[in-house]
C-alpha cells in the first residue's frame, strides 16, 4: 500500500470529491404565541461542519473512501467530510497546504513521515481522546504492540494506522503442477530455506531452448520463463533482511543497520539472484518487457512473484490458478509490515470535528471495505477470529469468482501477526533514505557489493537521522 511502503506503483487516478452541506428542519409553524416562545426556548440548529480529508490510492481506495465518507455523514450529520486525493507528490503538497496556513483537518500519513511531523508539531495530540473510547481505546482492540509503536512519539498518540499490510509470494499453480514441483506453503513453519528455494527456482528458470541456469548453454539473454520477481525497495528487502535476523533500522538507535553482516548478507543474495543465479530478470529486462509482474504470471513468463498483501486485489483476477505463499526463510520466517497513518492535523480548526472522523477510519466498517477486496490485512483483532474473518474472507475459486486463494487465511492469522517486522522510520528518514537508495542501485547492477556499498552510503545517512533527533 511506496511511497514508502512503495505505494508509488499502487496509485493510479486522481480525483477529488466531497461533500458539503447544511443541515435543515422543517416542522409545522406553531401559534403566535407559542412561536415567541419557541424561538426563546429552542436554539437554531448549528450548521454541520466540514472538514477535509487528503490521501493518495487507486480506485479502489478512491471509492471505498468515497463509501466512508457516506456512511460517517450519515451517522454524524453535523460534520461533513471533501476528501482531496492526491494522486503525486503527496508530502509535498500537504506541506504546501501547511506553509499556506491552511492545513488538511485530516489526512493520510506516510510511515515515512510520521515521526517527522508529529516531532515538528503538524499532528494532533490524540491520546485523550483514544484511551477515552471504549471502542478504539479498547486494550487490544488493535494488534499489539505494533499498533502503539507505529502511531506515538513520546508515549503520545497522533493517528491511528489504516490497516497492515505485507510482502508474500504469489505464484502460478499451473506452471508448478505442469513442472511436478510441490509449491511453497502459506504456513510459516513450512517456508522454504534459500538453499531448497534456489534449487526449486532454478528449475522452474528456462531460456527459450529448454536449458536452465547452471545448464551448458544456457542463455540468459533469451529467457523462456523466469523463477521468481523479488522487487528490490524497502519493504520486500526489510523482509529478506529480518529473515537473517537483521534490521533495515535499529529501533532503539533509530539509525540504519544495512552496513551490519545480516543485512548485507541478505541485500547480496536478493542481488545474486538476477547477478548470479540467474533466476530473476534483471531490472532492465524487466523494463524491456513492458509487462507487469501481474500480467507475467499470468502469461506464464513468471512462475513467482514477491509483492504486498495489497496486490492481491488485482492479482487475484489472473486466468490461471492462482496460488500465495510465505517467502522463502534464511534464518527464520519473515515479513514486513507497513501501512499509512490516519491522523488529524493540529492546525485544524475543529479538533473534536476531526478525531470523530478519524475515530470512524478506524471502526470495523471502513477496514471491512478494503478487506472484501484483498486490499488490506486487518490491524483489528477481532477482524482475523474466526468469526472476525466471516465478515470479509472469501475464498477464490476462479477469476473474478472469491478473492483469497486456499490457505490464505494463515496469511493474515499466523504469517503477518507473529513475523511480521516493523521498521518505524525516525525524523530525517526520507532525507537519509535517498542517499541509501544510490548504493544499492549500484549492487543490482553489479557495480558493487552489498557489503562495500552500504558502509560507503550508510554513515553519511545516520549523520542525516543523528541530526534531525537532535534538532
Amino acid at each position: 500500500m511506496k511511497k514508502q511502503i512503495n505505494r508509488r506503483d499502487f496509485i493510479k487516478i486522481a480525483g477529488l470529491a466531497g461533500g458539503v452541506g447544511i443541515l435543515a428542519a422543517c416542522k409545522q409553524a406553531p401559534a403566535a404565541t407559542e412561536a415567541v416562545q419557541e424561538v426563546v426556548a429552542t436554539p437554531k440548529p448549528a450548521e454541520a461542519v466540514t472538514i477535509t480529508f487528503t490521501g493518495w490510492g487507486g480506485t479502489e481506495e478512491d471509492q471505498g473512501v468515497k463509501d466512508a465518507v457516506v456512511a460517517f455523514e450519515s451517522e454524524t450529520p453535523d460534520v461533513k467530510v471533501t476528501w482531496i486525493q492526491i494522486p503525486t507528490d503527496y508530502d509535498t503538497k500537504v506541506m504546501s497546504m501547511v506553509a499556506a496556513g491552511t492545513p488538511p483537518d485530516t489526512a493520510f500519513v506516510t510511515n515515512a513521515q510520521f515521526q517527522t511531523w508529529a516531532k515538528n508539531g503538524l499532528l494532533m495530540d490524540i491520546t485523550a481522546n483514544l484511551k477515552a473510547d471504549p471502542v478504539v481505546g479498547a486494550p487490544n482492540y488493535f494488534i499489539e504492540p505494533q499498533e502503539t509503536n507505529r502511531c506515538t512519539r513520546d508515549g503520545k498518540w497522533y493517528g491511528i494506522g489504516s490497516c497492515w499490510v505485507a510482502p508474500h509470494i504469489y505464484y502460478n499453480a499451473d506452471i508448478f503442477e505442469k513442472e511436478g514441483i510441490d509449491p511453497p506453503s502459506n504456513d510459516p513453519a513450512k517456508a522454504w530455506d534459500w538453499p531448497t528455494f534456489l534449487d526449486i527456482a532454478k528449475k522452474l528458470t528456462v531460456d527459450v531452448n529448454g536449458k536452465h541456469p547452471g545448464e551448458d548453454g544456457f542463455d540468459k539473454e533469451n529467457m523462456e520463463r523466469w523463477a521468481i520477481q523479488w522487487p528490490t525497495w524497502s519493504i520486500p528487502l526489510h523482509a529478506a533482511i529480518a529473515s537473517n535476523k537483521g534490521e533495515w533500522l535499529n529501533m532503539s538507535t533509530g539509525l540504519f543497520e544495512l552496513d551490519q553482516q545480516p543485512a548485507y548478507d541478505a541485500l547480496q543474495k536478493i542481488a545474486d539472484l538476477m547477478l548470479v543465479e540467474n533466476v530473476n530478470p534483471r531490472g532492465t529486462a524487466f523494463s524491456a518487457l513492458g509487462l507487469t509482474n501481474t500480467q507475467m504470471l499470468e502469461n506464464g513468463k513468471l512462475a513467482m512473484a514477491v509483492d504486498g498483501s495489497w496486490a492481491l486485489s488485482w492479482i487475484t483476477k489472473i486466468n490461471a490458478k492462482l496460488g500465495t505463499a510465505v517467502l522463502p526463510k534464511f534464518l527464520q520466517p519473515a515479513t514486513d509490515m507497513q501501512a499509512h497513518i490516519h491522523c488529524p492535523f493540529s492546525g485544524s480548526k475543529f479538533q473534536d470535528q476531526s478525531w470523530k472522523w478519524i475515530r470512524f477510519l478506524g471502526t470495523e466498517f471502513y477496514q471491512l471495505i478494503f478487506l472484501k477486496i484483498g486490499l488490506w490485512l486487518p490491524s483489528q483483532t477481532a477482524l482475523m477470529t474466526e468469526e472476525g474473518m466471516k465478515k470479509w474472507y472469501t475464498l477464490r475459486t476462479a477469476p473474478n469468482e472469491g478473492i483469497h486463494p486456499e490457505g490464505y487465511d494463515l496469511i493474515v492469522k499466523d504469517y503477518v501477526p507473529n513475523y511480521g517486522h516493523v521498521f518505524y522510520m525516525p525524523p530525517g528518514y526520507v532525507e537519509a533514505e535517498a542517499l541509501v537508495t544510490p548504493g544499492l542501485d549500484k549492487v543490482w547492477i553489479g557495480d558493487a557489493t552489498a557489503e562495500a556499498a552500504m558502509k560507503e552510503a550508510v554513515p553519511a545517512a545516520n549523520k542525516i537521522l543523528e541530526d534531525a533527533a537532535k534538532a
